[in-house]
């Protein structure tokens, strides 16, 4: 009998599953998608019911949930400890530059044939409002994208619901929000989900050289305050929102919202307006404001 390969050499070799493995895949349930492919290490720990955090309490690995429906291209397949592992690309999520994806199979449905993207519809801009205030207060959580988190995790790579409290099963299940993730959810998938691709999204707003005054009189509820690495929404004239990571803080941060003109004064102590994101090398110590909705 031959032996499956060690994940190790597997992944050196390029190794990409059994022959005529399906080359898509659908996201059955919300799915977390990591750049790592060690899920068990991640998930589940020595004790199965373990989550692998950093100081913050982040699980560092994980780069976005993909909502049901999310079409993979399969890449690779890698043995793991509870079923395989697939390397993945997905058009609901560029990758960064040296970054692989990586979704545990039971949360992925094989297809042969190239499956219709997910579905997208973008709510009325009063429910997207509305969905930003029911937001607040919710914690931060680094690549969450849903307010309840994957509930599918647990009966896969965690014991079942019951086992756990509330507390306890809202951790496991990373239920909470990221900056963009924030606005993710509220428009139920229809933004980018990277400040990356935020930053040159819908049109600018002419803001270079402007006081943070004349900025906030030339603001529009759902304009985006952003830089490569934060968004933040304007939630109506008068009231900014954004989940915000404030590590060593009760909580580490979450949803809140803060005076337009304050949340700009603030920004604008280490950042400069600009009306479009600069080329690469000149990024730093500045922010545009992004016009999306209804264009």
């Amino acid at each position: 009998m031959m032996r499956p390969l060690p994940v190790i050499l597997v992944m050196l070799l390029g190794w990409s599953g059994t022959a005529g493995a399906a080359p898509y895949g659908v996201a059955r349930s919300a799915a977390p998608v990591l750049n790592s492919p060690a899920f068990s290490r991640i998930f589940g720990g020595a004790d199965g019911r373990s989550l692998k955090t950093d100081r913050c309490g982040q699980v560092r690995e994980m780069e976005f949930i993909a909502l049901p429906g999310t079409v993979f291209r399969v890449r690779e397949t890698l043995p793991g400890a509870g079923g395989a592992v697939y390397r993945v690309e997905t058009d609901d999520y560029p990758a960064p530059a040296g970054v692989s994806l990586y979704v545990d199979s039971r949360f992925i449905e094989l297809r042969d044939a190239q499956p219709p993207a997910r579905s997208r519809i973008l709510p009325p801009r009063e429910r997207v409002i509305a969905a930003l205030r029911e937001a607040v207060g919710s914690p931060y959580v680094w690549g969450g994208n849903l307010r309840e988190g994957a509930l599918a995790l647990f009966g896969t790579l965690y014991p079942a619901e019951a086992s756990w409290d509330d507390r306890g099963k809202r951790r496991i299940a990373l239920a909470g929000l990221d900056c963009s993730g924030l606005l993710y959810q509220a428009t139920n998938g229809w933004t980018p989900r990277n400040t990356s691709q935020l930053v040159a999204y819908g049109t600018g707003v002419a803001v270079e050289g402007k006081s943070a005054r004349e900025i906030a009189e030339r603001l529009q509820p759902l304009d985006l305050l952003v830089w490569n690495g934060h968004v933040i929404i304007v939630l109506d004239r008068d009231t900014t929102i954004e989940s915000r990571l404030e590590c060593g803080r009760p909580g580490n941060g979450g949803v809140v919202r803060t005076p337009l003109r304050q949340r700009l004064a603030e920004i604008m102590r280490t950042r400069r307006p600009l009306d479009t994101w600069p080329a690469p090398g000149k990024r730093q110590g500045v922010f545009v404001v992004r016009r999306w909705y209804g264009l």
